[in-house]
């Protein structure tokens, strides 16, 4: 996903505000989601929802008003409930510019842990084998 850089998303050093790499690569998740033929709001009206238990995240380069930015996910493991996620942010000159690992948790509507549907976990296995 590519991700442009605006005023708003700086501090007032004109550095992306670090906790706006979350929101990226939430949307990044959300896309990679719907590239598979997934939608994040059909799964949540039909009881599957995925939280965020876990983030790792690792700043190597700051992004700057008017960057344009590149979000690479993928996903390197699937378990029954579990999903672990990795993003890298690079800019516009290939610089890396932060790494990410995600662990999310299938919860049905009472935020209980379920098991993740099959027709959900099918679309991300091939990439985590």
């Amino acid at each position: 996903m590519k991700k442009k850089i605006y005023y708003h998303d700086t501090d007032c050093g004109g550095v992306v505000y670090y906790a706006n790499y979350l929101k990226y690569m939430e949307e990044a998740r959300t896309e990679y989601f719907e590239e598979r033929g997934l939608s994040i709001k059909e799964l949540a009206g039909s009881g599957t929802l995925f939280v965020v238990a876990h983030q790792e995240i690792d700043y190597k380069f700051p992004a700057v008003y008017g960057d344009v930015l590149e979000i690479s996910t993928r996903f390197t493991e699937v378990k029954a409930v579990k999903l672990t996620v990795e993003h890298e942010v690079k800019n516009q000159e290939d610089k890396l510019i932060c790494t990410n690992k995600t662990i999310l948790v299938c919860v049905g509507q009472d935020i209980r842990p379920k098991a993740i549907p099959p027709e959900v976990s099918s679309k991300f296995k091939h990439e985590s084998e």
